[in-house]
């Protein structure tokens, strides 16, 4: 608890020395939060252990049995940009009950008292939640090279994949940022958190191509981000692979997702205070 509280002081005095606009605002916020993370860095390992058991398991069997058809890349180079998407989807779809605690330490009330906007308070904690995502890369990227699945290294492809997971990241942060403004309560964004990770992830074209879904489902799939998260890192991270809505579309509707869910997430942010 005694930790928790510097955080808060720290937060809150990195606020009211950020004079220098919204991005120093944001900036100082997102510093504070990859402090947390490197006290606990056990973190990110527990983790990689779920998309490792996606990989190992699930991965190489489907790739034997080649029930899926996924042209010219094995199911398993398929799969992997999925699984590294559902990981930045696990990790950031629970980032928002850290509100909470800080609600109820009183960490949250420094926040909010400080100079710094609410855009910039929420654009922080998003851009941190990022650094998370981008770990996960690091690990998926070992795992799928130890297997055998052709990538790509080459620069323009790598900044890609990084973008588009800083992306995601945050997108996906800032949604959970949003049910916890809106639940309040740790029990009620747990369940709320379960219920929508499984329909995100099953509802995207991160373990099954969209072809094979029925037109119901391939609708309800153009209209969730992780798809256009899932088809980036596809068609930047997989040799001879290539994203299906095309790398212009998914970051575009990445990064509109994104600041519509800021400017949202910014005006409930003073109420889960309350």
């Amino acid at each position: 608890m005694t930790s928790l509280a510097r955080v808060g002081r720290r937060i809150a005095s990195a606020s009211a020395a950020s004079t220098g606009g919204f991005i120093s605002d944001a900036a100082a916020i997102a510093e504070v939060e990859v402090l947390k993370l490197r006290r606990d860095w056990t973190e990110l390992l527990t983790r990689a252990v779920q998309p490792t058991l996606w990989l190992l398991v699930f991965g190489q069997v489907f790739g034997r049995i080649r029930a899926i058809p996924t042209g010219s890349v094995s199911y398993l180079e398929f799969l992997a940009p999925g699984i590294l998407a559902q990981s930045v989807l696990f990790t950031a779809i629970f980032y928002g009950i850290a509100i909470i605690w800080e609600r109820d330490l009183g960490i949250l009330q420094k926040l909010l008292v400080s100079p710094a906007s609410r855009g910039a308070l929420v654009l922080g904690k998003a851009a941190s939640a990022s650094v998370r995502g981008f770990s996960q890369t690091i690990i998926i990227y070992v795992l799928a090279a130890a297997l055998g699945v052709r990538l790509r290294f080459d620069v323009g492809a790598l900044l890609g994949v990084s973008l588009a997971v800083c992306l995601g990241s945050a997108v996906f942060s800032t949604l959970s940022l949003i049910v916890a403004c809106l639940v309040k309560t740790r029990e009620r964004f747990m369940g709320i958190g379960q219920v929508l990770t499984m329909p995100l992830f099953f509802a995207s074209n991160a373990i099954y191509p969209l072809d094979l879904m029925p037109s119901w489902l391939q609708a309800v799939s153009r209209a969730n981000p992780l798809s256009y998260l899932v088809d980036a890192i596809r068609g930047l991270m997989i040799a001879g692979s290539h994203a299906a809505f095309g790398l212009s579309l998914d970051f575009v509707v990445e990064l509109s997702a994104l600041v519509l869910l800021v400017v949202l997430a910014a005006r409930l942010y003073p109420t889960v205070a309350r």
